[in-house]
């Protein structure tokens, strides 16, 4: 039998040449029962081709006759076969699912499901749901998961052969198939493709995933107006399966992506038709997006930017997700998505806008001139839980403004990280305040206090706003206040208040597990930059001379004594010279800036992460965005205050534009330092530090800051509410505003 011949070749590869002889036995085991099977039960006879040892031959027969005299013996062996895979060991389980697979097992019963016989054909789908998961409870048949995992390869053999079935009684089957397949690629773990799908090549897969990955792109084709999901998750579940199926195929070639489609010819080694093709269905696709971007732009417009939210936009972003994924695999493919983008910039952040919390768009940020910096701030935002308007399920705290740091601390970090998850009510100990405005107040007094320059625990050698973590040893009790740290900048990103901090450069590499280069570490340490680069530039003879005595170790200092550590092993022995000195250099770096701060690093990372959206890991969120999409929503604007701006942004209550109270006002904040006018911003609306883009950027209307009349006399002092933005402004005479204005704040 050619088919035995060939499984048995590739049987071959399974196992070295030890464990090919120990198997062997159980391959012709396997082939006894898959050719009586096809035998149809009726007519069992054994042929004289089967790959069995001639003095078997006989003894293999009249098994054969003994064990399978009836259908039901064929279900029963069955499943005593599968009984039997080892359930313990992956390696040994994969190989027995990829003997019957080998074997022809796939073949043979759908062979017998077709067959005229009707008990044929009620064997055969006894035998078959053996492989698969039942449609009503999603649990297996009768396999343990463990196993049915790895059933991939026989699974979608079953989907390929009953795919677009003209049977009436096949239909049933090919969904719970198809429903089987969906799951098995749902759970696994891609990088880890042989576990799942065996030997089987990747070539072979992208022929046989293909079928499916057309169908669900022409459904989703369909319904891509639609709010119905499902359509979308398998088109998505597909395609990133047959993505990473081709990218494995061009490395096996020895070809690197992106390729180039013009070069793509079909004498190619790695070409095959359906890549091809999918690249013909993924320009088809960004089309019909194109359409729907049209469409919803016209719409948004007509309504004044203001279109009530449809489920089927994060839907689009998802699938814009999926297309930007696949146009990496071709050269030029990035061209393909940004053109949509930048024909609608507009319905492109109003899609962003009403997306829902927890969607990953990270990806958007990658596509620097199609988002605006509002959209780059939603999508960041995005990644953490929607803040409540409920009262009841905030997370509420009373702080005592002397102890600030220490009570915050306690009510914070000793907390379990869902109860923080809808946000926060603060109020402060004597106050008569509440809401938003005194959230902004604690979470920018936090940061000042945890972030200072007389802090112990992070240091911020990149400037007066940048933060990264000590070097210094600290305490386990210490050590927890980096979870702390992690928790309130999460906190501060969450409810969109900028606190005037940024991360260095080396710090945001390390969250993001990035690894650390020399140019890196040049605002870290600036010291420390200088000196690693003189040492490179330095010319070959002078330092093969030692006449800089440099070996690979380093001191430190900390509290008082000084400690020798050497870079590697041995390294007090090492002499640095002009061959090992980039070695050296790396070293001391990856010493300085990642040993020396790497549990800190991780303690601030787990704090972060636990107030993301499903507590996806840190890594994957620093990964996703760039420092400066970072420093957007949490340094905020460094640049002077705009006076003119903030005046646009004003509105009046009892007062005008043109009194005069009003006038002498704003001559009088034009006068102030921009550290006096931040006071004053502070004051007024509990923000310090404003959005990138100004006060447009507040999230409180087109007018979100007002000056208001108070009834009181003209001796009382100007007062705010935080929570709303609001002046309260007495009419007082211009050397009382003056006064106050430039003396009470504490300005002078």
């Amino acid at each position: 039998m050619e088919r035995d011949v060939e499984a048995n070749i590739r049987l071959d590869q399974l196992m070295n040449s030890d464990e090919y002889q120990l198997i062997k036995r159980i391959y012709q085991d396997y082939t006894v029962f898959v050719y009586c099977t096809s035998q149809g039960i009726s007519t069992i006879q054994y042929a004289a081709d089967c790959d069995i040892e001639e003095e078997e031959e006989a003894e293999d027969q009249e098994e054969c006759h003994v064990r399978y005299t009836s259908r039901d013996d064929v279900l029963t062996e069955l499943k005593e076969i599968l009984n039997n895979i080892p359930k313990d060991n992956m390696k040994k389980s994969m190989e027995h699912l990829q003997i019957l697979n080998c074997c022809g097992l796939p073949m043979v019963l759908v062979g017998l499901l077709r067959s005229p016989d009707i008990e044929n054909k009620k064997i055969a789908k006894k035998c078959i749901r053996l492989f698969l998961i039942s449609p009503q409870t999603n649990s297996c048949f009768f396999l343990p998961s463990s196993i049915q995992n790895q059933c991939a390869t026989i699974v979608l053999s079953f989907c390929s052969f009953f795919n677009n079935t003209a049977y009436d009684d096949e239909r049933k089957l090919s969904r719970s198939c198809r429903k089987t397949l969906v799951s098995i690629l749902k759970s696994t773990a891609f990088s880890n493709r042989p576990k799942y799908f065996g030997i089987t090549r990747a070539s072979q897969l992208i022929v046989d995933l293909y079928s499916f990955v057309q169908e669900v792109t022409w459904k989703l084709f369909d319904s891509l107006h639609s709010t119905y999901s499902r359509d979308f998750e398998e088109y998505a579940l597909f395609s990133l399966h047959f993505r990473r199926v081709i990218e494995e195929h061009v490395k096996v070639k020895g070809r690197s992506l992106p390729f180039n489609h013009d070069d793509f010819k079909e004498d190619d080694p790695y070409y095959l038709e359906e890549i091809d093709r999918f690249r013909d269905l993924l320009l088809s696709l960004v089309l019909i997006v194109k359409q729907c971007l049209r469409r919803w732009d016209i719409c948004i417009r007509g309504a004044g930017g203001d279109l009530r939210s449809n489920n089927g936009w994060s839907y689009l972003l998802s699938i814009l997700k999926e297309l930007h994924y696949t146009s990496k695999l071709y050269v030029n493919g990035k061209e393909i998505l940004s053109t949509a983008f930048r024909e609608f910039p507009q319905t492109l952040s109003y899609l962003i806008l009403h997306s829902n919390r927890g969607d990953d768009h990270l990806w958007l940020l990658k596509c620097d001139s199609a988002i605006d910096i509002e959209s780059r701030r939603n999508l960041i935002v995005a990644m953490f839980p929607e803040v409540r308007h409920d009262s009841g399920k905030l997370h509420k705290m009373v702080i005592d403004r002397p102890i600030l740091l220490t009570q915050s601390y306690e009510r914070i970090a000793h907390v379990k990280a869902r109860s923080l998850h809808n946000g926060l009510f603060v109020e402060f100990k004597d106050g008569v305040a509440t809401g938003h405005g005194v959230l902004r107040e604690w979470l920018l007094l936090v940061c000042q206090a945890l972030f200072s320059p007389e802090n112990p625990f992070l240091g911020m050698p990149g400037g007066p706003s940048k933060i990264f973590p000590s070097p210094a040893k600290v305490t386990d009790q210490q050590l927890k206040v980096f979870g702390f740290c992690g928790r309130v900048i999460a906190l501060a990103l969450m409810h969109k208040v900028q606190v005037g901090i940024a991360f260095d450069r080396v710090f945001f590499l390390q969250l993001a597990k990035e690894k650390i280069s020399l140019e890196d570490i040049r605002c870290a340490d600036p010291v420390i930059y200088r000196s690693c680069k003189r040492i490179l530039e330095m010319d070959d003879d002078f330092v093969d001379s030692d006449a800089m005595m440099l070996t690979f170790d380093w001191e430190i200092e900390d509290s008082g004594s000084r400690e020798t550590v050497e870079l590697c092993p041995g390294g007090s022995n090492i002499v640095v010279n002009s061959k090992n000195r980039e070695h050296y250099v790396d070293l001391l770096i990856q010493h300085l800036f990642v040993k020396s701060i790497s549990t800190k690093v991780a303690c601030f990372a787990r704090g972060f992460a636990q107030i993301l959206c499903k507590q996806r890991p840190g890594k994957n969120f620093f990964q996703s965005i760039e420092l400066k999409d970072l420093d957007c929503v949490l340094l905020g604007s460094n640049l002077p205050i705009s006076v003119k701006d903030w005046k646009a942004h004003t509105m009046y209550e009892g007062y005008t534009e043109a009194d005069d109270q009003i006038h002498w006002f704003w001559k009088v904040v034009e006068g102030m330092s921009m550290e006096q006018q931040r006071e004053l911003l502070f004051f007024w609306t509990s923000v310090k530090y404003l959005p990138v883009n100004g006060f447009s950027g507040l999230p409180y209307g087109p007018y979100p800051l007002t000056i208001y009349k108070t009834s009181g006399s003209d001796d009382c002092l100007p007062s705010s509410h935080t929570c709303f933005c609001r002046l309260a402004f007495p009419q007082h005479r211009l050397s009382y505003i003056c006064q106050y204005v430039g003396f009470g704040f504490g300005f002078q």
